[in-house]
Protein backbone atom coordinates (compact mmCIF):
# COMPACT_ATOMS: atom_id res chain seq x y z
CA UNK A 1 0.00 0.00 0.00
CA UNK A 2 2.70 2.48 1.00
CA UNK A 3 4.67 2.24 -2.46
CA UNK A 4 1.09 1.99 -4.40
CA UNK A 5 0.55 5.65 -2.65
CA UNK A 6 4.13 6.75 -2.95
CA UNK A 7 5.70 5.91 -6.15
CA UNK A 8 3.16 8.28 -8.53
CA UNK A 9 4.90 11.40 -6.34
CA UNK A 10 8.73 9.44 -6.38
CA UNK A 11 8.02 9.31 -10.35
CA UNK A 12 7.09 12.76 -10.42
CA UNK A 13 9.99 14.11 -8.36
CA UNK A 14 12.51 11.92 -10.37
CA UNK A 15 10.91 13.29 -13.70
CA UNK A 16 11.42 17.09 -12.55
CA UNK A 17 14.81 16.23 -11.05
CA UNK A 18 15.57 14.78 -14.80
CA UNK A 19 14.35 17.65 -17.12
CA UNK A 20 15.94 20.56 -14.67
CA UNK A 21 19.31 18.83 -15.14
CA UNK A 22 18.44 18.49 -18.95
CA UNK A 23 17.43 22.32 -18.97
CA UNK A 24 20.50 23.53 -17.19
CA UNK A 25 22.94 21.37 -19.47
CA UNK A 26 20.86 22.03 -22.66
CA UNK A 27 22.65 25.03 -23.77
CA UNK A 28 26.37 23.35 -23.27
CA UNK A 29 24.87 20.94 -25.55
CA UNK A 30 23.89 23.51 -28.18
CA UNK A 31 27.38 24.81 -27.40
CA UNK A 32 29.64 21.47 -27.73
CA UNK A 33 27.62 20.61 -30.77
CA UNK A 34 28.50 23.21 -33.08
CA UNK A 35 31.96 21.59 -33.72
CA UNK A 36 29.95 18.33 -35.30
CA UNK A 37 33.17 16.36 -34.79
CA UNK A 38 34.67 13.57 -32.99
CA UNK A 39 35.93 15.80 -30.46
CA UNK A 40 32.69 17.67 -29.59
CA UNK A 41 30.73 14.28 -29.33
CA UNK A 42 33.49 12.65 -27.07
CA UNK A 43 32.60 16.41 -24.70
CA UNK A 44 29.08 15.63 -25.08
CA UNK A 45 29.23 11.91 -23.63
CA UNK A 46 31.36 13.45 -20.74
CA UNK A 47 28.80 15.85 -19.95
CA UNK A 48 25.96 13.07 -20.35
CA UNK A 49 28.21 10.45 -18.40
CA UNK A 50 28.04 13.13 -15.29
CA UNK A 51 24.70 14.13 -15.62
CA UNK A 52 23.42 10.51 -15.76
CA UNK A 53 25.68 9.53 -12.89
CA UNK A 54 23.90 12.85 -10.92
CA UNK A 55 20.62 12.44 -11.59
CA UNK A 56 20.44 8.31 -10.49
CA UNK A 57 22.62 9.80 -7.38
CA UNK A 58 19.43 11.69 -6.22
CA UNK A 59 16.90 9.68 -7.14
CA UNK A 60 18.36 7.01 -5.11
CA UNK A 61 19.65 4.88 -7.47
CA UNK A 62 23.14 5.09 -8.16
CA UNK A 63 25.34 2.71 -10.84
CA UNK A 64 27.41 0.07 -8.72
CA UNK A 65 29.79 -1.48 -10.83
CA UNK A 66 29.84 -5.32 -9.58
CA UNK A 67 32.49 -6.94 -12.41
CA UNK A 68 36.59 -5.70 -13.13
CA UNK A 69 36.78 -3.10 -16.36
CA UNK A 70 37.52 -4.92 -19.57
CA UNK A 71 40.56 -4.89 -21.06
CA UNK A 72 41.00 -1.44 -23.06
CA UNK A 73 40.33 -1.93 -26.94
CA UNK A 74 37.74 -1.20 -29.22
CA UNK A 75 34.03 -3.15 -28.53
CA UNK A 76 31.02 -3.83 -29.94
CA UNK A 77 28.88 -3.74 -26.72
CA UNK A 78 26.07 -5.75 -26.75
CA UNK A 79 23.43 -4.92 -23.44
CA UNK A 80 19.93 -6.34 -22.40
CA UNK A 81 16.76 -3.97 -22.95
CA UNK A 82 13.67 -3.44 -21.29
CA UNK A 83 13.25 -0.74 -19.05
CA UNK A 84 12.93 3.29 -20.14
CA UNK A 85 16.33 3.52 -17.74
CA UNK A 86 18.40 1.70 -20.30
CA UNK A 87 18.62 4.72 -21.90
CA UNK A 88 20.51 6.62 -18.83
CA UNK A 89 22.33 4.17 -17.14
CA UNK A 90 24.40 3.23 -20.13
CA UNK A 91 25.60 6.15 -20.05
CA UNK A 92 26.55 6.10 -16.19
CA UNK A 93 27.58 2.39 -15.97
CA UNK A 94 29.45 1.30 -19.79
CA UNK A 95 33.11 1.71 -19.33
CA UNK A 96 34.52 4.13 -21.80
CA UNK A 97 32.98 6.72 -24.60
CA UNK A 98 30.53 4.99 -27.16
CA UNK A 99 28.18 5.59 -29.88
CA UNK A 100 24.93 3.45 -29.72
CA UNK A 101 23.02 2.54 -32.72
CA UNK A 102 18.84 3.90 -31.88
CA UNK A 103 15.52 3.87 -33.35
CA UNK A 104 15.18 7.36 -35.59
CA UNK A 105 11.53 7.78 -34.57
CA UNK A 106 13.08 9.15 -31.01
CA UNK A 107 15.13 11.90 -32.88
CA UNK A 108 11.71 13.72 -32.75
CA UNK A 109 11.22 14.19 -29.33
CA UNK A 110 11.65 17.96 -28.28
CA UNK A 111 14.86 18.77 -26.62
CA UNK A 112 15.87 15.39 -25.97
CA UNK A 113 15.49 14.74 -29.39
CA UNK A 114 18.17 17.32 -30.28
CA UNK A 115 20.69 15.51 -27.81
CA UNK A 116 19.76 11.55 -29.36
CA UNK A 117 20.84 12.87 -32.98
CA UNK A 118 23.65 14.40 -31.91
CA UNK A 119 25.09 10.93 -29.95
CA UNK A 120 23.04 8.00 -31.18
CA UNK A 121 23.55 6.25 -35.13
CA UNK A 122 19.99 6.24 -36.16
CA UNK A 123 18.24 3.61 -38.04
CA UNK A 124 14.73 3.19 -39.45
CA UNK A 125 14.62 -0.77 -38.93
CA UNK A 126 11.43 -0.44 -41.35
CA UNK A 127 14.03 0.66 -44.84
CA UNK A 128 16.87 -1.57 -45.85
CA UNK A 129 18.51 1.47 -46.62
CA UNK A 130 19.07 2.87 -43.71
CA UNK A 131 20.06 -0.30 -42.05
CA UNK A 132 23.11 -0.49 -45.02
CA UNK A 133 24.00 2.68 -43.93
CA UNK A 134 23.48 2.34 -40.25
CA UNK A 135 26.06 -0.46 -40.86
CA UNK A 136 28.48 1.52 -42.67
CA UNK A 137 28.28 4.47 -40.22
CA UNK A 138 29.05 1.91 -37.32
CA UNK A 139 31.89 0.21 -39.14
CA UNK A 140 33.68 3.74 -39.54
CA UNK A 141 32.91 5.00 -35.83
CA UNK A 142 34.54 1.50 -34.78
CA UNK A 143 37.33 1.65 -36.74
CA UNK A 144 38.14 5.56 -36.10
CA UNK A 145 35.94 7.13 -33.30
CA UNK A 146 34.63 4.44 -30.23
CA UNK A 147 32.58 1.23 -29.44
CA UNK A 148 29.53 0.89 -30.55
CA UNK A 149 26.45 0.19 -28.32
CA UNK A 150 23.59 -2.08 -29.84
CA UNK A 151 20.27 -3.68 -27.76
CA UNK A 152 20.35 -6.72 -29.79
CA UNK A 153 16.59 -7.23 -28.83
CA UNK A 154 15.85 -4.67 -30.80
CA UNK A 155 13.16 -3.41 -28.40
CA UNK A 156 12.15 -3.91 -24.68
CA UNK A 157 11.96 -7.55 -23.93
CA UNK A 158 8.27 -7.88 -22.96
CA UNK A 159 8.85 -11.92 -22.78
CA UNK A 160 8.90 -12.54 -18.91
CA UNK A 161 11.97 -14.63 -20.07
CA UNK A 162 15.62 -13.09 -19.30
CA UNK A 163 15.65 -12.14 -23.24
CA UNK A 164 14.19 -11.57 -26.15
CA UNK A 165 15.99 -13.11 -29.31
CA UNK A 166 18.97 -11.31 -30.74
CA UNK A 167 18.81 -9.66 -34.33
CA UNK A 168 22.14 -10.47 -35.90
CA UNK A 169 23.39 -6.84 -36.58
CA UNK A 170 25.91 -6.76 -33.36
CA UNK A 171 27.77 -9.68 -34.90
CA UNK A 172 27.67 -9.46 -38.44
CA UNK A 173 29.39 -6.11 -37.70
CA UNK A 174 31.91 -7.81 -35.04
CA UNK A 175 32.73 -9.95 -37.75
CA UNK A 176 32.73 -7.67 -40.35
CA UNK A 177 35.07 -5.33 -37.96
CA UNK A 178 36.88 -8.47 -35.95
CA UNK A 179 36.00 -6.78 -33.00
CA UNK A 180 35.06 -8.58 -30.23
CA UNK A 181 31.99 -8.36 -28.39
CA UNK A 182 31.29 -7.33 -25.18
CA UNK A 183 28.43 -8.35 -23.42
CA UNK A 184 26.52 -6.32 -20.57
CA UNK A 185 24.01 -6.75 -18.36
CA UNK A 186 22.22 -4.35 -16.14
CA UNK A 187 20.40 -6.81 -13.95
CA UNK A 188 17.93 -4.18 -12.14
CA UNK A 189 17.01 -1.54 -14.67
CA UNK A 190 13.26 -3.97 -14.49
CA UNK A 191 12.59 -3.04 -11.04
CA UNK A 192 13.84 0.14 -11.04
CA UNK A 193 11.68 1.83 -14.00
CA UNK A 194 9.17 -0.66 -15.38
CA UNK A 195 8.53 -0.28 -19.35
CA UNK A 196 4.68 -0.70 -18.45
CA UNK A 197 4.17 2.53 -17.38
CA UNK A 198 6.25 5.94 -17.19
CA UNK A 199 5.31 6.07 -13.19
CA UNK A 200 6.44 2.73 -12.50
CA UNK A 201 10.01 3.84 -11.16
CA UNK A 202 10.92 3.14 -7.33
CA UNK A 203 14.57 3.82 -6.06
CA UNK A 204 17.11 0.83 -4.93
CA UNK A 205 19.64 -1.16 -6.18
CA UNK A 206 21.41 -0.34 -9.55
CA UNK A 207 23.74 -2.49 -10.72
CA UNK A 208 26.20 -2.93 -14.24
CA UNK A 209 27.98 -5.95 -14.65
CA UNK A 210 30.79 -6.65 -17.60
CA UNK A 211 30.76 -10.42 -18.47
CA UNK A 212 33.95 -11.89 -20.62
CA UNK A 213 34.43 -9.98 -23.99
CA UNK A 214 34.32 -12.51 -26.90
CA UNK A 215 36.86 -12.40 -29.21
CA UNK A 216 35.82 -12.64 -32.83
CA UNK A 217 39.18 -13.12 -34.45
CA UNK A 218 39.27 -15.11 -37.62
CA UNK A 219 35.51 -15.41 -37.38
CA UNK A 220 33.55 -15.68 -40.83
CA UNK A 221 29.81 -15.10 -41.61
CA UNK A 222 29.33 -18.63 -41.21
CA UNK A 223 29.76 -18.36 -37.55
CA UNK A 224 27.44 -15.97 -36.94
CA UNK A 225 24.65 -18.09 -35.12
CA UNK A 226 27.62 -19.34 -33.66
CA UNK A 227 28.19 -16.44 -31.71
CA UNK A 228 25.08 -14.77 -30.76
CA UNK A 229 23.83 -17.79 -29.25
CA UNK A 230 27.28 -17.54 -27.26
CA UNK A 231 26.65 -13.99 -25.85
CA UNK A 232 23.03 -14.68 -25.86
CA UNK A 233 23.87 -17.56 -23.22
CA UNK A 234 26.45 -16.11 -21.04
CA UNK A 235 24.10 -13.04 -20.83
CA UNK A 236 20.70 -15.19 -20.14
CA UNK A 237 22.92 -16.91 -17.11
CA UNK A 238 24.40 -13.64 -16.26
CA UNK A 239 20.69 -12.40 -15.92
CA UNK A 240 19.27 -15.30 -13.88
CA UNK A 241 22.57 -15.25 -11.48
CA UNK A 242 22.33 -11.80 -10.76
CA UNK A 243 18.26 -11.00 -10.40
CA UNK A 244 18.02 -13.92 -8.02
CA UNK A 245 21.15 -13.10 -6.08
Amino acid sequence: MFKKIVQPVYAVYAVIVFLIGLFINFPFFLLISIGNNIAARRTLYVVIRYWAKSWLWLVGMPMKVLSAKPPAGRYVVVANHISYLDAVVVFAGLPGYFRALGKKEFSKVPLMGFLYRQVVIMVDRSSDHSRAKSMRLMWRVLKKESDILIFAEGTFNETGNPLKSFYDGAFRLAIDTQTPVLPVIFPDTLDRWHYSAWWKIWPGRNRVVYLDPVPVQNMTLADLPELKQKVYSMMEQGLIKYRNA
